[in-house]
């Protein structure tokens, strides 16, 4: 089976985040959850950004290459929103990457915020909420777009219907929306692949 690094969303490892972990241990995957939060979970995405803000995204997504760096190289990088930019940037520039799973975020493969180019023979999935505005309004769905074409055969973008941001987890009230059963039995197939 596949060994994956899942990195959490701006409201910290939660026990959602947890939860979804534990669905992907019992397809017998095994799971990292690194807390680069260390400890601490927030109520609300603005309680977590502005936590995020305060530590500084560059120390914080320095903190997930770190934790990734003491695992093998053959991994699948995984993130939920805020922890995307960590699984992306390690499935772009961490040799022996197997794939990305990235849920709700997507960085462009192109330009300023690029981690450079996208690595031959990396597949990627994407997942995201059509009408959600931290998605589909903030160029992350557009990102996902690019990152599809630009990989090519090995690259699949699934947006379901409606606007709750981080739906995977279940710990939160956005968790229910028809999303999440889908979600995972498109994670597992792809893991299956990789």
């Amino acid at each position: 089976m596949t060994e994956l690094v899942l990195f959490h969303h701006v409201q910290g490892l939660t026990d959602g985040v947890r939860a979804l972990a534990d669905d992907l241990r019992e397809a017998g995957h095994t799971v990292h959850t690194p807390d680069v939060f260390e400890g601490r979970t927030f109520a609300t995405l603005a309680e977590g950004m502005a936590f995020a803000r305060e530590s500084g995204f560059d120390t914080l997504t320095e903190r997930a290459v770190a934790a990734a760096q003491t695992l093998g190289p053959d991994l699948v990088y995984a993130g939920i929103s805020f922890g995307v930019m960590a699984a992306q940037r390690l499935a772009q520039t961490r040799p022996g990457a197997r794939g990305a799973l990235l849920l709700e975020s997507c960085v462009p493969v192109t330009g300023d915020w690029a981690f450079g180019p996208w690595p031959a023979g990396v597949p990627v999935q994407v997942h995201g909420m059509a009408e959600d505005p931290e998605f589909a309004g903030g160029g992350d769905l557009d990102a996902a777009r690019e990152l599809v074409e630009v990989v090519g055969a090995g690259a699949e973008l699934f947006t379901s219907p409606g606007a709750p941001h981080v739906f995977p987890d279940r710990a939160l009230a956005s968790y229910g929306a028809p999303a999440p059963a889908p979600l995972l039995e498109r994670a597992l197939a792809f893991l299956a692949r990789t």
